[in-house]
C-alpha cells in the first residue's frame, strides 16, 4: 500500500508540474523532455508513469477538467437553485478561466485553440469536456425556469451558448489585451442577458377585503 499510495503521490506532482507547463506553452509545448527537466526526473522514470506523450497530454486535459468540478461546479451546487445558482456558476466559471495569477490562463481555452482543427484523441477529449460543460450551462439555466425566475420561453442552449462567448471573449480580452476590466464588463454583460430574459415579476396579491 505504501508503494502504491507513493506512486499515486508522484504522478500527480508530475501532472501538477505538467499542467503549469501546458498553460504557459500549450499542450503542443509539453513533451517528456520539457517536463523531466521541469520535475528533474528521467525520461524513462516518466514513461513509467505515462505510457507515451498522448495520453501524458491526455491526463493532464482531466486534471484540467477534475479542477473544473472542484473550483466552479461544487461550489455552484452548493447554492440556492435556480438564478443565484445560475450566477455563482457563471462567477466561478469566469474566474476559474481567467487565472489572472497563473501563467497562461485556462488549459481549455488553449486546448480548444490548440487542437480545433486537429482531429484525434486531444480533440476528442476537449469537445467531450467543454460539451459536458455546456450542459451544467443548460442544466441550471432549466432550473431557473423551473424556479420562475426566467421566463418558460427561455431557450437554455442559446443562454450557454452566449454565456460561453462571454467567457471567452473575457479570456482574451485580459490575456491578449491586458483589459483590467474584462471581468466587470462580463458581469455587466451577463446582467444584461438575464435581463432579456428574466421572469414578470408577480403582482403582489391584494389584500382580502375585511
Amino acid at each position: 500500500m505504501e508503494k502504491s499510495t507513493k506512486g499515486e503521490q508522484t504522478r500527480q506532482a508530475i501532472l501538477d508540474e505538467a499542467l503549469r507547463i501546458a498553460r504557459r506553452l500549450g499542450l503542443e509545448g509539453l513533451t517528456i523532455g520539457t517536463l523531466a527537466d521541469a520535475t528533474g526526473m528521467s525520461k524513462s522514470g516518466l514513461f513509467a508513469h505515462f505510457g507515451s506523450r498522448e495520453e501524458l497530454q491526455l491526463a493532464v486535459l482531466e486534471l484540467g477538467a477534475r479542477q473544473y468540478g472542484e473550483r466552479v461546479l461544487m461550489p455552484a451546487l452548493k447554492i440556492d437553485r435556480g438564478l443565484p445558482r445560475l450566477r455563482a456558476l457563471f462567477e466561478h466559471w469566469l474566474d476559474w478561466t481567467l487565472q489572472t495569477e497563473v501563467p497562461g490562463g485556462c488549459i481549455m481555452v488553449s486546448t480548444a485553440h490548440e487542437y480545433d482543427d486537429r482531429p484525434g484523441p486531444i480533440r476528442d477529449a476537449a469537445v467531450q469536456m467543454q460539451r459536458r460543460g455546456i450542459g451544467v450551462t443548460e442544466r441550471a439555466v432549466r432550473l431557473a425556469i423551473e424556479e420562475g425566475h426566467l421566463r418558460k420561453d427561455t431557450d437554455p442552449e442559446q443562454i450557454a451558448f452566449e454565456l460561453l462567448g462571454i467567457v471567452l471573449a473575457s479570456h482574451n480580452h485580459v490575456r491578449l489585451l491586458g483589459d483590467r476590466e474584462a471581468r466587470r464588463r462580463a458581469l455587466t454583460a451577463f446582467d444584461a442577458l438575464i435581463a432579456r430574459y428574466a421572469a414578470p415579476a408577480q403582482p403582489r396579491l391584494r389584500a382580502a377585503a375585511r
